[in-house]
Order: structure tokens, then C-alpha cells, then sequence
């Protein structure tokens, strides 16, 4: 009897970590869970094929190769020191109100350092009725600027997302991945461990 197909059935636990290189070293710090995944969406950029003709039919062609892309997720909303990283924001400034009162204010301008990251998540899949966990590593991004948009509250709640776009290059290393999965596994908690394995995130971290 032939397998079942496999079925993506969520999305969880997306994580960031600084990229880095040394010639074609790649290597990754700093690392965190960047919020509560709803949704990812990759979508590369591919050259054109190159096809070679002969005797009047296409004998020979070379696919085309990936150059680029998005990646687009939703989020509940991001952790503050999660936005801090991928936004690369200046530390925030303090300011005085009704005379003896702080509060921390920080700045989205000229200030802003984003960095290279990458960027790692877990997708679940169903096979026969059977669960299983892949932790993917885009291996690296560069997130955008943040949009933002908010709504009042009318008779119920209405939950409100984040909407993040980073985008999608190789790395520089040998190969210049720009992806990377690992294989199947049955919880979610092993494949957790393996994408902060990946990305070199301790449980210090």
C-alpha cells in the first residue's frame, strides 16, 4: 500500500538569532523566541530557466535558481526584546511626566540598525491520522520596516495580529543555503530543542 501524504497542519514557535560570517563561516547568537506564530508564508524569487535546443526539440536545460524572496508571518505580537533585536532599535530614552513619573520612550528613525538573522519556525504535519514536528531555518533575513494598524474594541474582542515581511537571501556560506530543514520528528517539544540547537540558542538564552 502506498504512504499517506503528509499534510501541513500548523505553524508554531517562531525564533530569531543575529546572523553572522567570517568568510564562508556562518554562525548565530543571540537568539530568542520572537512570539507566538499564526501564520508564515515563504515566497522565493527564482531566475529563469535556461533550456539548450537541439534537433529542433529542448534537449538540455538548467532550472532556474533561487535570488531572493520574502517571508511574511503573523504573530500575536511581538516580545519586547525580540522587536529590540529585529529592529535593531536604539536604547530607549527616559522622559518625566506629572513632575516625578518616568517612563522609557524609544525611537523609530534614522537611529534604527536592522540586522541579518535568521529566522527559524516549526511546521506541523499530519500522515495517516499521525502527527509530526519540522523545524525550518530560513538562514537569512532582514526584516522590514513594521507596519502597524489597530482597531476598537466594538461588542466582542477582535484579535489583533502583528504582520511582519522580512527579506529572503543566502547565506554565505559554501553553499549559500537559504533555507535549511530538519527531519521529521513526534513532538513538538524535541523539535523545539532542534531549532534552537540550529540557531544556537541555549537554555540560557
Amino acid at each position: 500500500m502506498a504512504a499517506a501524504g503528509k499534510v501541513c497542519t500548523g505553524f508554531a514557535k517562531p525564533y530569531v538569532a543575529l546572523y553572522s560570517n567570517t568568510g564562508a563561516t556562518t554562525a548565530y547568537s543571540g537568539g530568542m523566541q520572537l512570539a507566538r506564530g499564526v501564520d508564515v508564508s515563504i515566497e522565493p524569487e527564482v531566475g529563469d530557466a535556461n533550456p539548450f535546443y537541439a534537433d529542433n526539440v529542448e534537449a538540455e536545460t538548467v532550472p532556474g535558481t533561487f535570488t531572493g524572496g520574502t517571508v511574511s508571518l503573523t504573530v500575536d505580537g511581538l516580545l519586547e526584546a525580540a522587536e529590540k533585536m529585529i529592529f535593531g532599535l536604539p536604547e530607549p530614552e527616559e522622559i518625566t511626566y506629572d513632575t516625578d513619573k518616568k517612563a522609557q520612550v524609544t525611537t523609530y528613525g534614522n537611529s534604527m540598525q536592522i540586522p541579518y538573522l535568521g529566522l527559524g519556525f516549526i511546521i506541523r504535519y499530519m500522515s495517516d491520522g499521525v502527527e509530526s514536528y519540522s523545524p525550518v531555518i530560513l538562514t537569512k533575513v532582514r526584516f522590514q520596516t513594521p507596519t502597524q494598524a489597530a482597531a476598537t474594541q466594538e461588542e466582542q474582542i477582535d484579535w489583533q495580529t502583528q504582520e511582519l515581511t522580512a527579506d529572503l537571501m543566502r547565506d554565505d556560506s559554501a553553499d549559500h543555503a537559504w533555507k535549511k530543514v530538519a527531519a521529521d520528528v513526534s513532538t513538538e517539544a524535541e523539535a523545539e530543542a532542534i531549532l534552537k540547537a540550529m540557531l544556537n540558542i541555549t537554555e540560557a538564552a
